[in-house]
């Protein structure tokens, strides 16, 4: 499905538009409304993130590094804290949650990014075989069946345990790089 609407999109094909809004507003609007929105400002921020998602795809130097549902979200989560963040200056103090709700806030997309960060740093040392299958299942969100067909596996059984062997070599760098911190 991915690389189909992401073709779409850079085409101006208004089905993709469509197919991603009853795929992915539903995560939007959970997330809004749990945050101090609702579905009204949802529907702003869903309509905000395809432009975003639009502009991007449509530059020559972009290339989609994880699935297009974690970017929807990554991009959707940005726009709405941005405007909590303005309209929590704008509205009275006593209105909000205390600055402990937005700290809190912060601190989980650092750990988000600093999580991207190493990910990306253990997937640089592993096979580029692994690379592959790795970022086909979980980037590209590639059925097994899908996996054992392009990379010649001759069962699904095959293919599911590479898979496993493939994050075993990402859970034994994570583990070297934590026994080096605590160093």
């Amino acid at each position: 499905m991915t690389t189909e609407v992401i073709d779409d999109l850079k085409g101006e094909n208004n089905n993709a538009f469509g197919q991603l809004y009853k795929e992915y507003f539903g995560m939007v609007n959970r997330f809004v409304t749990n945050n101090n929105g609702r579905t009204d400002d949802a529907e702003d921020v869903f309509q905000d993130t395809m432009l975003v998602l639009v502009e991007k795809l449509r530059q020559d130097n972009f290339q989609l590094t994880a699935s297009i549902k974690t970017y929807i979200m990554a991009i959707a989560k940005n726009l709405w804290l941005k405007r909590l963040r303005t309209s929590y200056r704008e509205v009275e103090f006593t209105e909000l949650h205390d600055n402990k709700f937005f700290d809190d806030i912060n601190l989980a997309i650092e750990q988000e990014k600093n999580y991207w960060d190493k990910l990306q740093n253990y997937m640089h040392q592993i096979t580029e075989h692994c690379k592959g299958l790795i970022h086909d299942i979980f980037f590209k969100e590639k059925a097994i069946e899908q996996i054992q067909q392009e990379y010649g596996y001759s069962t699904k059984h095959n293919a599911q345990n590479q898979k496993h062997k493939c994050v075993e070599q990402i859970r034994k760098v994570k583990e070297e790089d934590e026994q080096k911190e605590k160093k």
